[in-house]
């Protein structure tokens, strides 16, 4: 009787937390996002509505480029498994604005990047998506509220047309105008995609069609860290009003239906593609005492995939001329006009032919692919245009043994003419079952010998000065990891061997450093039991680098989860607890928000607090919510109690103040 007076206490208290954050707006449903493979901690593939018999579904879902399907994740023990910006993110303040992982993330593709990647976390991308089967209509949707108008929606629906045919369709919007002025972001996304195969099992097709459009409003930075302390009352009742090195507040507004871009990044994504697939084999059949199963055995495949991508990046300060001596001292404009803009377009068609080859038919994730990838090229700038192509081959061996003990992958692609001729990446991954007792182990290489991105080698209209020409960039990851179930624990380490490496060393200054440098990161993850209700969920990771390294990384990046999580009456799932995040000091990077780059400095040391958050998720059938009071950290007796010690993402960018967000997760069967 005591642990339901407990249990019923803090659900009351769940949806009493609400009422102080912004109320959500009536009918707007807020996107799901699922976890990637793997499922989430044994819960049932069933998800249920009403009569818990008729209305169940099962659905799996795969990606592009593998052939092992995957259940959706239902856990509810971590909120950041719902939202784009993941915890090893750091962001400048507000959720959607510029961000950058904190574990060290070298580039390892070879051939075209732009260079503008800020943003990212905020897209969807083809890599990601889903090809999904199901067995009724399936619709997730999700609503998250937060502080100041923080707003989160979205909805993902899929369901087969026939049994051989599904398609899906996700939306996402994320719309925050954020403490400070000229914080406001507005992302929104959507992505359609289907799958279908033909009947004798021979013919296959996917195609995928997304669209980004990534708004974030830019205010270089506050004039200085003493306003966030200062005692003035105008500073301490509203952070919109201490002032920031760009953008006027005049021309800011914080209206959650006002999407207009004064000062800021518009990034804009136009993604498709189609992949059709024949096979060549023989059919074969499993019969039972009621039923003959058919199916095909593949030995041959041919595989076309056309892909066509259109990206614009655009920064634009429709008031730049206040700011003249901002852009004069930082990006060397001689003369500031009254409107700043610039402007890049990118059109990439790609034509890839293969042959895929399937030494056993009856283990089809045992293959030899051979192929060969054509790309033409469009960059369209204010002034000028630029037309140029590009020729890959490519290859992949991948093998996962019938009796599931080892997993192997062999890739590799050079590019032999056009641009990028010379460029290569290659990657090698074994994984294999020790025994079930100790677990996994995976050991995996990559090495990339890679052009630098557009944005370093000048192919830009964006203010930099014109650069000395750089060599490739070669990129090495050696990574090992050990899964030991029965202690509930994950082991990784991973070795980078970089040269040529190419960064950012001012608001619009690259570099280059040709010297040899390294850097090692050991991690672990771990789940511990400390009673038959509590656990303690540890992510650590230490970063070791060259003392002449031109990157600056924080030594230790740790974050635990006290909680207080199990399955209560019939259908209640419960989690509950502390969520805390600790990042050492050291010299983060600095941001130049023309360019939407992060840049490496030397002067000031980040020395912050350890994040902390109060949590409670609950789970009851179909309907899961969550609640965070985010940023306990920064309560203070600076100015009688209140939450105003905010810590710093960069030099000049605060975090906010503490912050409420509720979100609610709902499955739908139809």
């Amino acid at each position: 009787m005591t642990r339901r007076k407990t249990l019923i206490s803090i659900l009351a208290l769940a949806f009493a937390l609400p009422a102080t954050a912004q109320m959500p707006m009536r009918g707007m449903p807020r996107l799901g996002g699922g976890g990637r493979a793997g499922g989430g901690r044994g819960d049932s593939l069933s998800f249920e509505k009403r009569d818990f018999s008729q209305d169940s579904v099962t659905l799996i879902f795969r990606y592009l480029d593998t052939a092992r399907y995957s259940t959706p994740d239902t856990s509810i023990d971590d909120f950041f498994r719902r939202v784009p910006l993941k915890p090893h993110l750091l962001h400048l303040g507000n959720n959607g604005n510029a961000s950058r992982p904190i574990l060290f993330t070298p580039a390892l593709k070879a051939g075209w990047d732009a260079g503008f990647h800020a943003f990212d976390p905020f897209a969807f991308t083809i890599a990601e998506t889903r090809f999904m089967n199901t067995t009724k209509p399936f619709t997730e949707m999700t609503y998250l509220v937060g502080s100041k108008l923080e707003q989160q929606v979205g909805i993902l629906h899929t369901q087969n047309i026939s049994p051989d045919w599904n398609a899906a369709v996700q939306f996402r919007l994320i719309n925050a105008p954020g403490l400070y002025n000229s914080q406001n972001t507005n992302h929104s996304n959507i992505r359609f995609n289907s799958h279908y195969t033909s009947r004798d099992r021979r013919y296959s097709a996917f195609i995928v069609t997304i669209t980004n459009g990534l708004q974030s409003a830019e205010n270089g930075g506050i004039e200085s860290d003493s306003f966030v302390v200062n005692r003035n009352a105008a500073f301490t009742r509203d952070r919109f009003n201490i002032p920031t090195r760009m953008a006027d507040s005049v021309f800011t507004t914080r209206n959650f239906f006002s999407v207009k871009l004064n000062t800021g990044n518009r990034y804009e994504q136009r993604l498709m593609l189609l992949r059709q697939q024949y096979d060549f084999g023989r059919k074969d059949s499993v019969v039972t005492d009621s039923t003959v199963a058919r199916f095909f055995l593949p030995r041959l495949r041919l595989e076309h995939t056309l892909r066509f991508d259109r990206h614009g990046f655009r920064f634009l300060d429709i008031q730049a001329g206040n700011d003249s001596l901002f852009y004069q001292e930082r990006y060397r404009i001689a003369r500031v006009p009254d409107t700043l803009r610039y402007d890049d377009r990118w059109r990439v068609l790609s034509n890839e032919f293969s042959l895929i080859q399937f030494p056993d038919p009856k283990n089809p994730l045992q293959f030899l692919r051979l192929g060969a990838t054509h790309e033409a090229f469009l960059a369209e700038f204010p002034t000028r245009a630029d037309r140029f192509q590009a020729l890959a081959l490519n290859g992949e061996y991948r093998n996962r043994t019938r009796n599931r003990k080892w997993d192997m992958l062999l890739a590799g692609t050079l590019h032999v003419a056009g641009r990028f001729a010379g460029d290569y990446a290659a990657e090698a991954r074994v994984r294999t079952q020790l025994s079930r007792r100790i677990g996994s182990l995976e050991l995996g290489f990559r090495n990339a010998n890679r052009s630098p991105s557009m944005l370093f080698q000048g192919i830009t209209s964006f203010p930099l000065p014109a650069p000395a020409s750089f060599a490739r960039e070669n990129n090495t990851q050696a990574s090992a990891s050990l899964e030991l179930p029965a202690l509930r624990t994950r082991l990784s380490g991973d070795y980078f061997l970089l040269s040529n490496f190419t960064y950012f060393t001012g608001h619009n200054t690259a570099r280059q450093n040709a010297a040899l440098f390294n850097i090692l990161r050991l991690g672990i993850s771990r789940e511990t039991r400390l009673s038959r209700y509590w656990r303690w969920h540890l992510d650590a990771h230490v970063q070791l680098t060259a003392a002449d390294a031109p990157v600056n990384l924080p030594l230790l990046y740790t974050r635990n989860r006290i909680a207080y999580e199990g399955r209560f009456f019939r259908n209640l799932q419960l989690s509950t607890g502390l969520d805390l995040r600790y990042v050492s000091p050291f010299r983060a990077d600095d941001y130049s928000p023309v360019l939407g780059q992060f840049f490496l400095q030397d002067d000031r040391i980040i020395a912050n607090l350890p994040d902390i958050a109060a949590y409670l998720n609950f789970r009851i059938r179909n309907f899961t919510a969550f609640t965070r009071i985010e940023n306990l950290n920064t309560a203070s007796l600076r100015y009688g109690f209140g939450f105003k010690n905010a810590n710093f993402a960069a030099p000049a960018y605060p975090m906010q103040d503490m912050i409420i967000r509720v979100g609610i997760f709902w499955i739908f069967v139809n």
